[in-house]
């Protein structure tokens, strides 16, 4: 018990109010009568309202958190949409000869992005004078092999943004690898498998003038399912196994 050498402290009144919760009921006429600063100005205020003040900006928050949750989920379902729409829209398509430059097309419309550009290699001897098969070095080929997932970043100059319609203009950019997709794939998108490691048969190149669309940071299950049906789609131009 504290005495006159050692006298009561801040901590011993907190500690003596948590293990004794009855002492507000026994005084009640407390909660009215100590007032305290207000947390968005100097007003004074009692006890009761500073903590209907303390609730108000918690629910305040909690409320902008779930408007956050659901514009992102209804940003995540629009997204979900376009992307199946994309697929039937490959799995409608019947002339193959024009696969290659539908595919850049509608994903800038469909998924506004200001540039697209697509390289596929290996492909048939009818489709070997095309210009979606022309001009890929080796460097790029062994780049792409390297890919495991789709690079996002800032562009210094990289080669297959010599694709692009205006490549200057290309700020950030996101390079896609495209892999053969084996028949009896049963792998989830987003999760490691096999067909990671096979040698890549093409590059699908977004890029923009925004410094911030494409970033090392950003998630990219989104451009992972873009590339996988871009690979399926394509694989009807690689020569068979």
């Amino acid at each position: 018990m504290s005495n006159a050498l050692n006298p009561i402290t801040e901590d011993d009144i907190a500690q003596y109010l948590l293990n004794n919760p009855q002492f507000f009921e026994r005084h009640a006429q407390l909660l009215s009568t100590i007032m305290l600063s207000g947390p968005h100005g100097h007003r004074a205020v009692n006890l009761q309202e500073r903590q209907a003040m303390m609730l108000r900006d918690k629910i305040r928050l909690l409320e902008g958190r779930i408007m956050e949750m659901i514009r992102n989920g209804n940003d995540n379902l629009a997204l979900s949409d376009k992307l199946i729409r994309w697929a039937v829209e490959l799995l409608q398509l019947r002339d193959m000869a024009t696969l290659p430059d539908l595919i850049p097309a509608s994903v800038e419309q469909q998924f506004a992005v200001p540039q697209v550009a697509l390289k596929v290699w290996d492909v048939a001897p009818q489709w070997l004078e095309q210009d979606f098969a022309q001009g890929v070095t080796q460097e790029v080929r062994i780049f792409a092999d390297g890919l495991t997932e789709p690079f996002c970043g800032i562009n210094t100059g990289l080669e297959p943004a010599k694709w692009l319609r205006v490549p200057h203009e290309a700020a950030s950019i996101a390079l896609l690898p495209l892999r053969p997709i084996p028949k009896n794939s049963s792998a989830g998108l987003m999760q490691p498998s096999a067909e990671r490691s096979l040698p890549a048969m093409g590059l699908l190149v977004l890029a923009s003038p925004d410094t911030q669309r494409f970033t090392p940071t950003m998630g990219t299950d989104f451009l992972q399912g873009l590339a996988l049906l871009s690979s399926a789609a394509l694989g009807a131009l690689q020569v068979p196994a």
